[in-house]
């Protein structure tokens, strides 16, 4: 990642919708990212289902001072993940979390919102977007 071609989000607390205890919380058709709910202070909830349905569709990376916990609920999500200096392609398995800490994306290979993944994450942190460096055959942007 490029310092210059950085940009910072910073998330304050609380970060969250109010929601009813102990009541089913709607869970909104076709939005990338939906907060769900969360503790003040501590944790945020919410569903990604990516809007791109290929890695040529995520231009950039996120990465977050905290790590966030993704859970594939169903259908199909590809999870892209720079490691080192290149960037692999990681199809999540339904039911199977991972622990994420590096600049990452995601798409749905089957199509605009067509997988959903549950995430945790803290309520308090930064996120940096960066231009995603080109993948193995991908010429460069």
């Amino acid at each position: 990642m490029r310092f210059d071609d950085m940009r910072t989000v910073h998330v304050k607390s609380p970060s969250f919708p109010v929601a009813a205890a102990n009541e089913p919380i709607t869970i909104l058709p076709q939005k990338v990212w939906q907060v769900l709910c969360g503790d003040e202070g501590h944790w945020r909830a919410g569903i990604f289902s990516p809007k791109a349905a290929s890695a040529a569709e995520c231009p950039e990376l996120e990465i977050h001072t905290c790590p966030e916990l993704f859970v594939l609920m169903d259908g199909r999500l590809t999870l892209l993940l720079l490691k080192g200096t290149s960037v692999e392609e990681l199809p999540l398995e339904t039911g199977k979390p991972i622990l994420v800490t590096c600049a990452h994306a995601g798409y749905c290979p089957d199509g605009a919102h067509t997988g959903r993944a549950f995430v945790v994450e803290r309520d308090i942190f930064s996120t940096e977007y960066s231009d995603r460096p080109p993948m193995e055959g991908e010429r460069a942007r």
